[in-house]
């Protein structure tokens, strides 16, 4: 009887160990990636723009980040960890706004941090924003409701976009 108790024991004390282990890894986004998310001006309401290209400026390979035709009300926009700074362009491909001159840009200032989150997570940064400038054409405002950003998922940029009204008949 005391040989059972000892394996069962000893079972269950490796099973703590075992269970205790996480086999699955970092399941937490190792990216400290920006979310913006687009609002029209008028309204404070979330939008989803279809004829917007987003994309870097001076960025490697001319990185597209939004193509048109693409309907999403929010966005990644990946900072470099090598640069103070990230630029970003939003081109308007509807026909009646597709000129070279409505470009809007869009650039953040930061301090990038490095960050140690785990074993299994490895290492990322931190982004501090310092400040924001952006151009006027049809992008309204920017906010930044959180200046740092981490790996948790959430919104910290809100772009406002002049829309217009639908014409009542």
């Amino acid at each position: 009887m005391k040989a059972l108790f000892n394996i069962v024991a000893v079972g269950g004390c490796i099973w703590a160990a075992v269970s205790s282990c996480s086999n699955v890894g970092c399941t937490e986004n190792q990216n400290s990636l920006p979310l913006a998310g687009f609002y029209s001006m008028s309204t404070k309401q979330q939008i989803t723009p279809d004829s917007v290209a987003v994309g870097g400026v001076d960025a490697p390979n001319d990185t597209l980040l939004l193509g048109p035709g693409s309907r999403v009300s929010q966005l990644y926009l990946p900072f470099r960890s090598t640069k103070p700074s990230t630029e970003f362009y939003f081109q308007y491909k509807q026909k009646a706004l597709d000129f070279p001159w409505l470009v809007d840009t869009l650039r953040f200032d930061y301090v990038a941090t490095p960050y140690f989150a785990s074993e299994d997570c490895g290492a990322m940064y931190h982004y501090r924003i310092t400040s924001y400038s952006y151009t006027t054409h049809l992008i309204d405002s920017v906010a930044v409701t959180d200046s740092l950003i981490t790996n948790i998922d959430h919104e910290t940029i809100q772009i406002y976009f002049r829309t217009a009204e639908e014409e009542e008949e």
